[in-house]
């Protein structure tokens, strides 16, 4: 018996909630109404902008992109990165179009600064830079380095070069390597020069740094 009320009152409870709920749907649903109505907007907004208006941008800008990379592989530096009146430079592309043509713009333009002796120009552009690449990151970083170094800040110059070394192992490691010993002597820290140095010699012999380590490796011992 007690058993039977139980269940009765169990659903007494369950009919009393669904009514509830029906009352919350039958009072909300015209407000229901106008939010989904809200929601359908938005969400239609958002892929209007993204088809009509960003996507033919990012396509505009790759193609601008173009003329100013050419520029850019022929050692044109200047007019890669500022243009020449027919052509928009990098400079130009990323006031017009950000990083709609892809975040590579920055490296250009940061490279491009870079060769240019702007090197604080070059570090705030090269900073913007990103990519999951990580060979095309590594080089992002030793250009970083390159312009601290170019600046006489070489703690900060041989962080960025130790970044770049210890991303991945490709042909590109000896080389930051071999900054990052440069720097270390240039600070007085032979020792950790004499590392990289070593490092280069056991594991990149077959690279042009590799070549002729022996020197520099030389060169260290004998001084102490």
């Amino acid at each position: 018996m007690a058993k039977n009320n139980q269940q009765e009152a169990q659903q007494e409870q369950v009919a009393t909630t669904v009514s509830g709920v029906e009352d919350f749907f039958k009072k909300n649903q015209k407000w229901m109404e106008w939010a989904l109505i809200a929601v359908i907007v938005i969400i239609f907004g958002i892929f209007a902008v993204s088809r009509w208006i960003i996507a033919p941008a990012r396509v505009e800008a790759q193609s601008q992109m173009y003329p100013a990379e050419q520029l850019f592989r022929s050692g044109a530096f200047e007019t890669a990165l500022n243009g020449d009146g027919n052509i928009l430079g990098f400079n130009d592309i990323i006031a017009q179009y950000g990083k709609k043509g892809g975040k590579s713009v920055y490296l250009y333009a940061g490279l491009c600064q870079l060769q240019l002796g702007n090197n604080e120009e070059a570090i705030e552009f090269l900073k913007k830079y990103s990519t999951k690449d990580k060979i095309m990151q590594g080089r992002a970083y030793c250009a970083i380095g390159d312009a601290y170094s170019n600046l006489q800040d070489y703690p900060t110059a041989l962080n960025y070069y130790k970044k770049a070394a210890a991303l991945e192992d490709n042909e590109y490691v000896a080389g930051y390597l071999f900054k990052a010993a440069l720097v270390s002597e240039e600070l007085g820290n032979k020792t950790e020069a004499l590392k990289y140095y070593k490092e280069i010699e056991t594991k990149y012999p077959q690279t042009l740094e590799g070549y002729d380590i022996q020197k520099y490796i030389s060169r260290i011992e004998n001084e102490k």
